[in-house]
């Protein structure tokens, strides 16, 4: 007998040669209706796959990752095959699975797939899925594979770097692929498939190889689960931050200053001054001190640190002066001048904690193939802050910073979030710096406070900084979709780079740990989800103007005018719309704005000294006649229902 551990633990013993999915039968016939994968000691196998000795098994449906990688890779042979049908010729390269579906590399040679096609290959997708065949995964000679491919030189370039013994191929029906596996038990669990787009791509990521069709695809095991997600992709494109900071007048580029070098426009920057100003104040309460940096630094600043090792090559040059030999480098981290800024003077170990903020803006040469809005930019502000403390501090500072970042989400509304304890690779340590002792001492610091918070945590190995471990928030937005947001890092490295000392009570000199923390991330990234997560409507103490006053005509412009004398007074922001223009395109406009309030003003307002209210998105539902004072309460009690009291 062997011996299974399932994830919850318990052991169950089986005769070998047992598969899972008859593992999973032993279960519960209905858990097995559900399953579409499984792995075996961390490696993937398929759900037919003999077990012989003791292992871990971890059973996939579809709503693990896992499982829809299986599911995503799988329609990826099925649409193999339905272009090798409809394109004879043609040459097949990979084809894995990806976030939200999976693409296929195809040299179509002299042949061309367009968008009129898509539909008759998914329909004769769906035919081959209905039959429902078993994806088999077999054992070939390397002889073998070299057989088979010998007129394709893709897969034989693949097959060439491929161990004898090592190969395998997978079939259904009429087809066969070189594959390593990882697949559902049959086709007939496709139910719905789409081809979302066709691209360029060159054989293996190289520009000096030839140019390939990517055939991009997502499936689903319902057709109402791709319908709605296609219907959240429409959502998306709506929501989309590029878009809606044109709209709303907020940023814009421009190939004359450079690309990923975005330009604030003033409600953009009044928007970030808010944000800005909204951290300043919490970190004033909890005893951070604002420090300002340089947009530059010597060469062998970052050399010290290790960022130029990291991100000198790929970054922006040196800067050479006419010094002979000096050499200057755009600033990649603030990290390094608050080293340099604690260095300034001896501590004790009674000046500890230090905290330094700064909302520095750091430079970085991403690939013009990666930039993307204000997600992926060269220049990008962190709101960036440095803890120097004493190992026994560190525990309580930890937490006092991730009570900080909770303060920021619940502020803007993000509810839904994980926090990711981001830990080196099991396996390679050339890319990080400093002992294994102090990077030990780091990662527990980080999981035992995540603990003691009572954090709903993952573990994730080899997405550690290249100097520590890392907390790392990640934000589910209004679409369901996951990012980063916000980090916090433990580093006993960088003060034994730079030397920080304090003298301890013992009258002896000690290393600080130093934290890093950014609980927006970067300005630019934050305001992009924000944007997206609210699709503009952003909380109304956030709004660069919270209403708008709307004159029935041109007589009442000094009753608007004072309105608006008023609305100041009360700390609301507020402008006047006194164009040319009928009162039905200024509220259309003021909708296209996303402006909370639009207050009407008219002949009755004038005369009982109010205002009409209208609220944005509620289009015909009648208006609400206030006062100024009532008006400011109503404002004042919406925004202390989201914006929190931070507390230390």
């Amino acid at each position: 007998m062997i011996k299974i551990t399932l994830p919850d633990g318990s052991v169950r013993e089986f005769a070998p040669g047992i598969s899972p999915m008859d593992v999973a039968k032993s279960i519960s016939e209905g858990f097995a209706r559900n399953v579409i994968s499984a792995s075996f000691d961390g490696t993937t196998i398929e759900t037919s796959t003999p077990l012989t000795t003791d292992g871990t098994l971890i059973l996939y449906t579809w709503n693990d990752a896992d499982g829809k990688k299986a599911f995503w890779h799988s329609t990826s042979h099925v649409m193999a095959q339905v272009l090798e049908e409809l394109y004879p010729g043609i040459k097949l390269t990979l084809g894995p699975a990806i976030a939200n579906g999976f693409y296929y590399d195809v040299d179509f040679e002299d042949q061309k797939i367009t968008d009129a096609d898509f539909k008759k290959i998914e329909d004769r997708v769906l035919e081959i899925s209905r039959g429902k065949h078993e994806f088999k995964l077999r054992p070939v000679t390397k002889a073998e594979a070299l057989a088979l491919y010998k007129d394709n030189v893709y897969k034989t370039e693949l097959i060439t770097n491929l161990e004898d013994g090592t190969i395998t191929f997978c079939d259904h029906d009429t087809f066969t692929d070189l594959c390593r596996g990882g697949h559902i038990p049959n086709t007939g669990i496709i139910k719905a498939m789409k081809i979302m787009s066709v691209a360029g791509a060159y054989w293996r990521g190289d520009e000096k190889n030839k140019q390939l069709t990517r055939v991009y695809g997502t499936s689903f095991p319902k057709q109402k689960d791709l319908t709605e997600y296609l219907e959240l992709l429409e959502e998306a494109k709506r929501r989309d931050h590029r878009k809606l900071g044109k709209e709303l007048e907020l940023f814009a580029f421009s190939q004359k200053v450079g690309a990923g070098l975005p330009l604030w426009l003033p409600k953009g920057a009044a928007l970030r001054d808010r944000l800005e100003q909204f951290l300043k104040k919490a970190q004033k309460k909890g005893g951070y001190e604002q420090v300002v940096t340089p947009h530059i630094g010597q060469k062998e600043l970052y050399v010290t640190s290790g960022h130029y090792a990291k991100y000198g090559a790929d970054s922006f040059q040196p800067i050479s002066t006419p010094a002979e030999g000096e050499e200057f480098l755009l600033k990649p981290m603030n990290c390094p001048h608050h080293c340099e800024i604690y260095n300034v003077r001896p501590w004790s170990y009674k000046d500890l904690p230090k905290r330094y903020a700064e909302f520095g803006t750091v430079y970085r040469y991403e690939q013009s193939g990666e930039l993307h809005g204000l997600t992926r930019v060269r220049g990008f502000t962190q709101d960036d802050a440095h803890i120097f403390c004493t190992p026994e501090q560190l525990d309580e500072e930890f937490k006092k910073v991730i009570d900080l970042v909770l303060y920021v989400f619940g502020s803007l509304g993000f509810e839904n979030f994980t926090a990711q304890i981001s830990l080196r690779d099991k396996e390679n340590r050339d890319k990080y710096i400093g002992s294994d002792e102090n990077w030990e001492k780091a990662e527990n610091a980080i999981i035992n406070a995540a603990a003691d918070k009572g954090l709903n945590t993952v573990v994730e190995y080899g997405e550690a900084a290249f100097y520590g471990p890392k907390l790392d928030f990640m934000v589910k937005d209004a679409l369901g979709r996951q990012w980063q947001l916000g980090t916090i890092q433990v580093d006993y490295n960088l003060p034994e780079r730079f030397d920080l000392t304090y003298k301890g009570s013992d009258n002896e000199l000690h290393r600080p740990v130093m934290i890093h923390r950014a609980p927006f991330g970067s300005m630019e990234r934050f305001i992009a989800i924000l944007l997206e997560h609210t699709a503009g409507n952003f909380p109304l103490w956030l709004m660069p103007e919270q209403a708008i006053i709307l004159c029935l005509s041109e007589k009442y412009e000094i009753y608007a005018k004072k309105v608006l004398s008023l609305l100041e007074n009360h700390e609301i922001r507020a402008l006047v719309d006194n164009r040319n223009e009928t009162i039905g395109k200024k509220i259309r406009d003021a909708e296209m704005q996303k402006t909370p309030f639009m207050l009407i003003v008219g002949e009755e307002e004038e005369k009982n000294g109010t205002i009409s209210i209208r609220r944005h998105g509620q289009e015909g539902k009648g208006n609400i006649s206030v006062t100024i004072e009532e008006f400011a309460a109503i404002v004042n009690e919406e925004i202390s229902k989201t914006l929190k009291v931070f507390t230390v």
